[in-house]
């Protein structure tokens, strides 16, 4: 057993800026960035990810100029865009938030050189986050075996009721906790409940050395760790293609599954729900995989990054390849994407008897919509959520993610 003590636990989770938020008043208005919400009079008005951090950017420089330059660097993250395009989200953020481009009364142009903050504007630190970590100290990463000898770490944090988070591609339970993704997800997730997490099989803190990749021998490394934390019925969180490996569980142990939330979850891989793209789609991703894994900055690796997180800022992505090359070597990363690339556990559906959220992003690249609709299909008591995403990683900046967590409180309540 590997145990991190209290003190350096709270201490790596405080010293991860994405931990905690920003919380930005002026005029009428309110702009919080851990929410990543904007309020008019106390009426949430909806904006879009660049929109929020136009006005994330002026409000943070407090009255000093930012300039176009700038605004590039931090929005777009360096990306060639149109002047066009660059005024267009100017307008949009002062629309937002009751200002125009004649009156200028809270975001000012500078001709030629950049914008500003016109009026006052105070702040406060959110810790709301991070203070949601207290409660899981001390945190222990434990070891378990598998039915065939393979050795599965795994992780629980919090108190309450059980919520089983199946494992999916790629995790690492340790770094997991300072992630600029997983870090929120994991605070937030285990807050009121216990969050029992693991690393799927030779992968992350698991062993690395294991026997064969499979759904049923997915299904039995999640049983195995359900018995070692000594939980009879739990409720399980399933992200993609652990969304099948939740179902197939489900059908084979329908006594031990309280409620399932899948997230960008599928039940047909590439290879079989659409051959001839698919069949080209996992073969690209298998070269970027090849080519670049291990190379932060490698362009076959940003690529692969970027289809699995379009939106994401330049932290989250380098964040994101930088974790997934720590949790596994190449050749591993192959055989699981290749893996479930065959997946169609289409007809395990019909004996999942469990309620079931189905929630996915209505642009998500990598799995489309089309899946949870069939998932919802084939389920005899599911109900589907809609996110306004085309991430399959769905990063906790953008409005997507407070819908999805407010749903998940209600579902599991």
């Amino acid at each position: 057993m590997i145990s991190l003590g209290p003190l350096n636990f709270l201490e790596r989770l405080r010293r991860c800026p994405q931990h905690g938020g920003m919380k930005y008043r002026f005029a009428d208005c309110d702009l919080d960035t851990s929410a990543h919400t904007v309020t008019v009079g106390g009426t949430p008005v909806h904006v879009e990810p660049q929109v929020f951090d136009v006005l994330h950017v002026v409000a943070e420089a407090a009255g000093d100029l930012v300039t176009y330059d700038e605004l590039v660097d931090r929005v777009w993250n360096g990306r060639i865009v149109s002047d066009a395009t660059i005024a267009a989200r100017i307008s949009a953020a002062r629309a937002a938030v009751g200002d125009d481009g004649k009156a200028q009364a809270i975001i000012e142009t500078v001709t030629r050189r950049g914008i500003r903050w016109v009026v006052a504007v105070t702040h406060e630190t959110d810790h709301a986050i991070e203070t949601q970590a207290d409660f899981a100290v001390p945190h222990d990463v434990r070891m378990t075996t598998s039915s065939d000898g393979a050795m599965i770490a795994w992780s629980a944090l919090g108190d309450g009721p059980p919520l089983l988070r199946a494992g999916h591609w790629l995790t690492h339970l340790e770094r997991d906790l300072t992630s600029a993704i997983w870090g929120p997800w994991i605070a937030r997730l285990s807050r009121d409940r216990q969050l029992v997490r693991y690393d799927p099989r030779g992968t992350g803190m698991s062993a690395r050395t294991c026997p064969e990749t499979s759904i049923d021998r997915a299904v039995d490394d999640l049983m195995a760790v359900a018995d070692a934390a000594e939980r009879d019925a739990f409720d399980i969180l399933a992200s993609s293609q652990s969304a099948a490996i939740a179902f197939h569980f489900a059908a084979r142990f329908p006594e031990r599954v309280t409620r399932i939330v899948t997230i960008g979850g599928f039940v047909q891989g590439t290879r079989v729900r659409a051959p001839a793209d698919g069949n080209a789609l996992s073969d690209t991703m298998e070269l970027m995989i090849r080519q670049g894994w291990g190379q932060p900055q490698s362009g076959f690796l940003r690529s692969l990054g970027t289809l699995f997180m379009p939106n994401a800022s330049q932290d989250e992505l380098n964040g994101i390849l930088e974790l997934q090359a720590a949790s596994a070597d190449a050749e591993r990363a192959v055989r699981i994407r290749n893996t479930c690339s065959y997946y169609d556990e289409t007809d395990v559906l019909a004996r999942v008897s469990a309620p079931v959220l189905v929630a996915h992003g209505l642009g998500d690249s990598i799995h489309p919509f089309s899946q949870a609709q069939l998932i919802a299909a084939h389920l005899s008591n599911a109900r589907i959520l809609q996110l306004e995403t085309a991430n399959h990683l769905i990063s906790p900046r953008e409005p997507a993610f407070e819908v999805l967590m407010q749903a998940i409180d209600q579902f599991l309540n």
